[in-house]
């Protein structure tokens, strides 16, 4: 699904960038353009992105600490 139609971003896109590192907005604005020209996707690209950090820090393994 298109989030930013000025930009033609992805929700895909934003979950790829996600798993490749990407944990803050305006570092998915360098990355993409996301949300750069007319603003009207923000939220929805904020809120993507905020659920698609979620599933990669839940994805990772827990490490023991002795």
């Amino acid at each position: 699904m298109y989030i930013c139609m000025c930009n033609a971003v992805t929700d895909g896109d934003i979950r790829r960038a996600a798993a490749e590192g990407v944990h803050q907005f305006a570092e998915l604005q360098a990355r993409t353009g996301c949300s750069d020209c007319c603003g009207c996707c923000e939220q929805e690209a904020r809120d993507t992105l905020d659920k698609a950090v979620q599933q990669v820090l839940a994805t990772l393994p827990v490490v023991a600490i002795a």
